[in-house]
């Protein structure tokens, strides 16, 4: 993720460094690192409500700790699924409830188990289509009601948004009119492209998707906040980087990032 560039010497560094410095230097203060002589490679595998976050994180701790990263982003279903089968990882991100199976399956190291941030659903629509009418539970059922498609995706928001809509009474009327989202597609791409009329998503996985505008949050009587969290894998080889990774993303150097990216931190 990171490049390598030729530096002159006798050539004033460029302003967007010197903005950088004072972070990267509260970056390496704020860990407890290990051997610098012994960089190592991360594996991370992580819900995509985390990715546009940390791919602007990572960059900062690989210059800080010497250590290099490299992450696969899925829905919350998908990472349990990859890690029960099997698959190779140092550090897991995914929604809360699959982070307690993992645990009961033994695939996370005891005590690794950590908070990394919080999101809230969102409602979006087509970039200059009317804005639908959010403010309250009623208000949403009647948006529903009165869409041509609506689109959820098949992670943590998309299982809540079931039960949301029994709860509602309209789950049989949503059945009939949901657009397909294929697994690890934004649903802000599919409102985008005119395929649903009204999305429903993780805010921080809205937020980057353009031609879409964000309506806002879901009302707080029917607000779902789902806590990402995760530890370290218990097969894991590279525990003390790792460990060093989930200090970082958990510091507060980390905690403006993660914030403008729609997420809360812990």
């Amino acid at each position: 993720m990171m490049y390598g560039h030729a530096r002159n010497l006798g050539k004033q560094p460029h302003r967007e460094d010197v903005m950088k410095a004072p972070f990267i230097i509260a970056v390496a203060a704020s860990l407890v690192l290990p051997n610098l002589c012994q960089a190592s490679e991360i594996k991370v595998l992580a819900s995509v409500a985390m990715k546009d976050a940390y791919l602007e994180l990572i960059p900062e701790f690989e210059q800080a700790t010497g250590h290099k990263v490299s992450a696969a982003w899925s829905s919350t279903p998908d990472v349990q699924k990859r890690i029960a089968a099997g698959e190779a990882a140092d550090l897991i991100i995914l929604g809360d409830s699959g982070t307690e199976e993992l645990i009961r399956q033994g695939k996370l190291a005891a005590g690794s188990r950590v908070n990394f941030a919080k999101s809230s659903i969102g409602v979006a629509v087509r970039a200059g289509a009317p804005a639908p009418d959010i403010s309250s539970a009623d208000a949403v059922k009647r948006s529903v009601l009165a869409a041509k498609s609506v689109a959820y995706s098949a992670g943590a928001s998309g299982i809540y948004l079931v039960s949301m809509f029994q709860n509602l009474g309209i789950s049989d009327q949503v059945k009939s009119k949901t657009a397909t989202v294929k697994p690890g597609e934004p649903v802000g791409e599919v409102v985008a492209r005119g395929e649903a009329e009204i999305g429903f998503h993780q805010l921080s996985e809205l937020i980057p998707v353009k031609g879409i505008q964000i309506v806002g949050p879901l009302p707080s009587e029917i607000q779902n906040i789902t806590v990402y969290s995760g530890g370290v894998h218990s097969a894991t080889k590279e525990a003390d980087a790792a460990i060093a990774l989930v200090k970082f993303l958990t510091g507060p150097a980390a905690a403006p990032i993660i914030k403008k990216h729609g997420l809360q931190p812990g």
